[in-house]
């Protein structure tokens, strides 16, 4: 394990490079150790002071006693003396560098990150930075910089690529009632990242003491393994984990030869990636504090919310975040407990979910619609409570109210608290009582929405029902790097269980006749060779006689580039869209959505990791917004998801025992009821 006790919980720490002025990184590191009362040995290394900040201070690392920790804030081309007598000498085993200057500079800083790394790993010693802020643990508050959350046990541990960025969103979440338990800023990860951190809460993790909600935030994922073996082992002891990943438009889409291939940029890796661990994915800092939040909420067992609120701007505007991420407000049934609810409100009060009981409503009020909530509607599975303040009168009483039925009630409450500045001081005492605040009440719906979206992480076990590896691995082996021919895809999807129409290639124009007559009609005819077979004219559908079959072979095997012409059965029935693409690190991504022009112009797909399980390729169904058209709509039969989710498993097996595909696409996979069929297919093999 590369994460050490002596950096976490130290006994002694040495802060090389601090003085007395605080507005400089060393001094304030210094000032905050002291601040928050760091109980073990504290030094300093300054040759200039003999005491810095009323804490003794050595003129140089040779001088020191033997020191668990070091904090290096001295020019970084003054560390790998300073390091190597520290670890050689003085037995430290936790090191921090939050200088900069290194690998995130120059090829030469680089190379003194790697030799410093080298120092601390010869002498089982962990590293985090350089270039960062620090770190934060019960033990010790090792930053520069602040807000200092007071940490609390069972609350949230961050880790973040970027130190400003951590501060930003510790900045966002303390005023809306999040708590912290620990910070990590790892900088450059020269040789712990987040996926080392995430490893080592994973080693460490304790069903008694350990927090069960992590926040990242990555800039550069180094090791998608590891990140989803320990991410996804964390979530299934109890944890809940949320994260950014900053930095997916660079890549952008590179032009290639295939949709996919343009399509299936870094982005979709970690959307796939984060989808297979079970991670909330967020794109912003007030996102991912939101979704801190929730995790923080009792869980909502079902997907119905009641709104309740005395305003109805808000409760419009959650209504519609909330409905439009598949999230359902049920309208509340005539009965006996909705009259004896409706007869304790003011007139002019609905209780049709949203319960509005207007600006006038009071706490006893409140207590009324949340106990109907909580025993009598049985339609409801959490209630989100809107209560701002116009600045009249004091709401202390409603704010008391709502902490007692958040610790009380089975069903979770989500408190919708707007008035930051109204009543900001009665919002601040509900926070100090434990609780959270959502004071954006669209923020909060797309969180439930993101939550309630995000699937649990799912199993490793590969599909095997009629797959014949020993088939699949011949083919391969006897392919050369290129496009797979026509025939050989078939024999590849015969092996693998997925099933194709019959095609077969024709270079002369008896043979399409002949063909013709064996296939029968209508019939497809395609260009052999040309990449883009549409753009050339190259496809021609329903056909239907043998003097259109003569016409068309004619006309089609003159096109440039053209080496013969496939003809297949006509399959009908709704256009879907399978394609994958290897990704460095991250293996096979295989994208899923409707066929034809929805996959080049509406570019609804969505992402799985291979191999798949049945649960996740069924996921990846339901969460295309053309999901409808697939289910059927307006009388028009759609396709047996159990099928389509099946054919997607059996994709992802293939493309397990084959690593060599490197893109394929099947545009279109035809659907219709029962009945799928691969209509087009393109393979390339890369050895």
């Amino acid at each position: 394990m590369m994460i050490t006790k002596e950096l976490i919980a130290p006994k002694s720490i040495v802060v090389v490079g601090a003085s007395n002025n605080i507005s400089k990184p060393g001094g304030k590191l210094l000032k905050n150790l002291i601040d928050n009362h760091y109980a073990g040995e504290l030094w300093v290394v300054n040759p200039g002071s003999e005491m810095v900040q009323g804490k003794k201070s050595f003129p140089s690392v040779s001088d020191l006693p033997q020191v668990e920790m070091a904090v290096l804030a001295i020019p970084a081309a003054a560390c790998l003396d300073v390091v190597e007598i520290l670890a050689t000498q003085k037995g430290t085993k936790g090191f921090i560098i939050i200088s900069a200057g290194f690998s995130e500079e120059s090829e030469e800083g680089r190379i003194l990150e790697q030799k410093i790394v080298k120092i601390i790993e010869a002498n089982n010693g962990c590293l985090i930075g350089p270039n960062c802020i620090g770190i934060i643990t019960y033990a010790h508050t090792s930053v520069f910089t602040t807000p200092i959350p007071k940490l609390v046990q069972m609350s949230c541990d961050l880790v973040s690529s970027s130190g400003a960025t951590a501060v930003f969103i510790m900045e966002s979440g303390i005023p809306k009632g999040l708590h912290f338990a620990s910070v990590f800023s790892v900088g450059n990860s020269a040789q712990n990242g987040v996926e080392e951190i995430l490893e080592f809460m994973d080693d460490v993790f304790n069903p008694e003491t350990s927090t069960r909600v992590k926040l990242l935030y990555i800039e550069s994922i180094k090791s998608p393994d590891k990140l989803l073996k320990h991410a996804s082992s964390l979530i299934r002891k109890g944890c809940k984990i949320a994260a950014i990943k900053a930095g997916s438009s660079q890549a952008g889409s590179r032009a290639a030869s295939s949709h996919t291939g343009a399509m299936a940029n870094s982005d979709l890796a970690v959307e796939a990636l984060f989808r297979k661990a079970g991670i909330v994915r967020c794109f912003g800092r007030e996102e991912l504090t939101t979704v801190a939040n929730v995790f923080h909420c009792k869980p909502m067992k079902g997907k119905r919310l009641a709104i309740i609120t005395h305003a109805g701007g808000p409760a419009v505007m959650l209504t519609d975040a909330l409905e439009s991420g598949g999230l359902h407000i049920p309208h509340i049934p005539d009965s006996e407990a909705k009259q004896r609810l409706k007869s304790k409100l003011f007139a002019g009060s609905s209780v049709e979910n949203p319960i509005d009981f207007l600006a006038t409503g009071n706490a006893e009020q409140l207590a009324a619609i949340i106990d109907a909530c909580e025993n009598e509607f049985e339609e409801i599975d959490g209630m989100a409570v809107i209560f701002g303040s116009p600045g009249l009168s004091p709401v202390t009483d409603v704010y008391q109210l709502l902490n007692e039925k958040m610790q009380t009630c089975r069903k979770p409450i989500f408190p919708i608290l707007p008035s930051v500045i109204n009543v900001k001081d009665e919002v601040a005492h509900f926070i100090s009582q434990g609780n959270v605040n959502f004071p954006d009440e669209v923020l909060l719906g797309k969180a439930l929405t993101s939550i309630l979206n995000t699937a649990k992480p799912s199993g490793e076990r590969l599909f095997l029902d009629n797959i014949d590896v020993a088939e699949i691995r011949r083919i391969i082996d006897g392919a050369n790097d290129a496009y797979l021919s026509p025939e050989t895809i078939h024999r590849l999807f015969v092996a693998t269980g997925i099933p194709m129409v019959q095609e077969i290639t024709v270079t002369t124009e008896e043979e399409a006749i002949e063909t013709a007559k064996k296939l029968g009609f209508p019939l497809v005819m395609k260009v052999v060779g040309p990449v883009h077979k549409t753009e050339v004219n190259g496809v021609v559908l329903n056909v239907q006689d043998i003097k259109t079959v003569q016409r068309e072979f004619t006309r089609l095997i003159r096109i440039k580039d053209t080496t013969a012409v496939l003809m297949a059965e006509m399959a009908s029935g709704i256009e879907l869209f399978l394609g994958a693409k290897y990704e460095d690190r991250f293996g096979h991504v295989i994208l899923c959505g409707l066929g034809g022009i929805f996959v080049e112009v509406l570019k609804d797909v969505t992402s799985g990791l291979a191999p798949l399980t049945l649960c996740e390729a069924a996921s990846m169904i339901k969460n295309l917004k053309s999901y409808q058209i697939i289910k059927g709509y307006r009388g028009k039969k759609g396709v047996n998801e159990r099928k389509f989710a099946e054919i997607i498993v059996r994709l992802s097996t293939l493309l397990r025992f084959a690593v060599e595909i490197k893109e394929m696409d099947i545009n279109p996979l035809m659907g219709d009821g029962d009945n799928l069929v691969a209509v087009d297919v393109r393979i390339r093999i890369e050895k």
